[in-house]
């Protein structure tokens, strides 16, 4: 299946730089909002059979456009959600920035570390493992998971058989940029494009990637 994993648009938070992972999170800004148009657009050619959004509501918001213009209703999953900041969130300071950026090259060697009140890299990949599953087994052809800047790199970096930690930790995922995939939970995942750009071959140019502000989650 053709599996496409688009961040969310920017936030009040994200502006800020705040670690803001936990249920609800913050609006959209009116930047944002544009972007979250501007991603209906550059889908326009796809064959969504359907969309996924995480629990936090800016995912949701980012879906709208999307979902109105192909007539879907989205599925909202909570393991779509971000990567918890534990006792960091919503802070933005050197400290914490480093801590959550740490966290996920510490996943790297040891599945099992966690921040003080996050989850494990177990945790996560357990949870965002199960909503790839359920959208394969949707009999989907095409799929949206409108989900956040951190899970989505970690996932492809560690679910991925074409790129690795090298790749995702190199390339940024702005506001609504889209990685584009093949493949299904047996076979494993190839990456496609990052943000519009070829993975692994020439033939692969042209595949949309909108991208909006640079943020870090």
């Amino acid at each position: 299946m053709r599996l496409i994993l688009a961040r969310h648009g920017q936030t009040s938070s994200n502006v800020d730089h705040l670690l803001d992972t936990a249920v609800p999170g913050a609006d959209l800004t009116s930047l944002g909002r544009d972007q979250s148009e501007a991603l209906a657009e550059a889908l326009e050619s796809e064959s969504i059979d359907l969309i996924v959004t995480s629990t936090l509501v800016r995912t949701q918001q980012t879906a709208e456009p999307l979902a109105a213009a192909l007539g879907l209703e989205p599925w909202v999953r909570d393991g779509a959600r971000e990567i918890s900041a534990g006792v960091y969130e919503m802070r933005g300071d050197g400290e914490a920035v480093r801590a959550y950026l740490e966290l996920m090259v510490a996943w790297l060697e040891d599945l099992d570390t966690r921040l003080p009140d996050g989850e494990s890299g177990n945790e996560f990949y357990a949870r965002y493992d199960a909503v790839i599953e359920e959208v394969a087994a949707s009999g989907a052809e095409t799929a949206v998971v409108i989900s956040h800047g951190a899970a989505i790199r970690c996932w492809v970096a560690g679910r991925a058989t074409n790129i690795g930690p090298e790749f995702t930790t190199s390339h940024e995922l702005n506001n609504t940029g889209v990685v584009v995939l093949d493949g299904d939970p047996e076979r494993g995942w190839t990456v496609l494009t990052w943000e519009g750009e070829p993975v692994g071959g020439a033939e692969m140019e042209g595949a949309p990637g909108p991208a909006g502000e640079t943020a870090r989650v």
